[in-house]
């Protein structure tokens, strides 16, 4: 607020000199009344003239008025400080508000008037990030009365890119003039814009000519060949948005499913408490947050930093627990690994809601992963959802070089490829098996913190993800990471494509009708199947 009264106050003091094109006019006591009380359309009207007229003393009256700080009697409005000091708001002389004056009121209408205003007198004394911001302000708020304005600020505008979206902000303005050729010159001018505003703007002007729209042949065909190519434009906005959206999707199905491919696809074992091992890393993502929350309040951005690794752990020591407690004695017994597992998932998710309780619990989003980057008008990409694709990206790098680069990749490629052989050649095949599980439920875990920045975290957190992980795995073929990585792209894209074609479910359902077709043409899946021996 004190920078905003500074603005203020330079902006009185330089009076608009630069501005000779269309010289400044002294508010009179009446206008600057009929600005502050009265019929909203005659305040708006009196206000558009005051821009017009680019008065020093319109700003500071309409910042007071967004303030609450202007009162008003039947002759003067008055500009009233926090100390109780006044001046008159059309002069700024001190003077003394009668005790019969009432405060100021602004409806929604008016307030939105008064921030528009304000923004449009920054175009031309802000710097450069004041006039970004006040043009964007401008964008819905538009009309022919400021167009003085923005023709003094294209005048003065020396950055190429605010130039061209001021050329916009006039267009807008003169489509609604009364002479045919400014608004078929407004026409042609819009088509280079590709906001949604603009979409909206030009459907309202092509409207029937009964109903307020435009009456002009010539007008209207350009009002319609400047819709269809802000159409085109914010279509491939949203192709892409789409297309971002299903990576970001299959790069939380990979994470999901890399666990997997080392638990199924390299030890064979069906898991059904993998769902449940994402979810211990979403929860230990959330007690890492509330411990920095609590002990390191000023370093609470790096939370989810400290969270990586303790998910990994965490995840990791209960799949080791798991492997060493009971998988260990049904290798080669498919069927009982499945029950055996689907008995722990239950296990964990009833100890899950015994401690945390049965509702989702709240995990925030870092200030640096919170926002996004803006591509084009319509498509903005979320710095959370970039984060797990680039995350996505490096835990698969590290898997990739763990299994075919380290020892224990060799040993968990040994023990895959020929138990007996491995063990003969003196390879401990029981450690290898409890590291190799721990690995593909730490991975598990690395998927439930990705999964606590982008949804809600709860007990059922992990059924979600435990049928499309195994759909992925079986997709891309089991035990082939590249596999896994092309199946859950793929998918992810796919699925987002059909949801906004056939919603949510029948996309599901027409996913699932696919993979099961594809898996009776090719049992394999994408890459060829690596068994195990028992």
């Amino acid at each position: 607020m004190n920078a905003l009264r500074a603005f203020l106050l330079s902006l009185c003091a330089v009076g608009l000199l630069g501005l000779a094109a269309v010289p400044a006019r002294a508010m009179t006591p009446a206008q600057a009344l009929s600005i502050s009380a009265g019929d909203t359309d005659a305040r708006v009207a009196a206000l558009q003239q005051a821009i017009a007229a680019l008065d020093p003393r319109v700003p500071v009256l309409v910042q007071a008025l967004l303030d609450g700080e202007v009162r008003v009697d039947d002759q003067r409005a008055y500009i009233v400080a926090a100390d109780g000091s006044a001046v008159d708001a059309a002069t700024g002389q001190p003077a003394t508000p009668p005790e019969t004056a009432e405060d100021a009121v602004n409806n929604n209408r008016m307030r939105g008037e008064l921030q528009a205003a304000l923004a449009a007198l920054q175009l031309i004394t802000g710097d450069l990030p004041q006039r970004r911001a006040a043009i964007g302000s401008l964008r819905e708020a538009m009309d022919e009365a400021k167009l003085p304005l923005i023709e003094q600020a294209l005048a003065k505008e020396v950055d190429p890119a605010l130039k061209a979206e001021l050329e916009t902000l006039r267009a807008k303005g003169l489509i609604a003039a009364a002479d045919p050729a400014k608004r078929l010159q407004a026409a042609q001018a819009l088509a280079s814009s590709t906001t949604p505003a603009t979409r909206s703007l030009l459907l309202e002007r092509l409207k029937p000519a009964a109903e307020g729209g435009e009456a002009d042949p010539a007008v209207r065909a350009a009002l319609q060949a400047s819709l269809d190519g802000v159409n085109s434009m914010l279509a491939w906005g949203e192709r892409a948005g789409v297309v971002f959206t299903g990576i970001s999707l299959g790069s939380i199905l990979l994470l999901a499913a890399l666990g997997l491919a080392i638990t199924y696809g390299l030890m064979g074992v069906i898991n059904m408490a993998h769902g449940e091992l994402i979810m211990i890393g979403a929860y230990a993502t959330y007690l890492t947050q509330n411990a920095f929350r609590a002990w390191l309040p000023d370093h609470f951005d790096w939370y989810i930093v400290a969270a990586i690794p303790l998910s990994f752990l965490a995840a990791a020591a209960v799949g080791a627990v798991l492997e060493r407690g009971v998988i260990r004695f049904l290798y080669g017994r498919p069927l009982e690994t499945l029950l055996a597992t689907w008995g722990i998932s239950l296990v964990l998710m009833q100890g899950v809601r015994s401690l945390f309780g049965a509702q989702n619990v709240p995990v925030e989003n870092p200030a640096w992963l919170s926002g996004g980057v803006q591509i084009m008008s319509n498509l903005v990409l979320p710095w959370n959802r970039i984060a797990i694709v680039v995350f996505a990206a490096i835990v698969l790098g590290g898997i990739a070089f763990l299994i075919a680069k380290t020892r224990l990749g060799l040993f968990v490629r040994s023990v895959t490829q020929n138990r007996p052989m491995a063990s003969c050649m003196g390879v401990n095949t029981a450690r290898v098996d409890t590291l190799a599980f721990a690995l593909g439920a730490g991975v598990a875990g690395l998927a439930g913190c990705a999964v606590s920045q982008v949804g809600n975290v709860g007990p059922d957190l992990g059924q979600g993800y435990i049928v499309d992980s195994f759909m992925v795995v079986v997709l891309g073929g089991v035990g082939q990471l590249a596999g896994t990585v092309y199946a859950a792209l793929g998918l992810g894209v796919i699925n987002k494509f059909l949801e906004g074609w056939a919603g949510a479910v029948l996309a599901k359902i027409i996913v699932l009708v696919f993979i099961v077709v594809f898996i009776q043409k090719r049992p394999q899946g994408l890459f060829a199947l690596k068994g195990r021996d028992a």
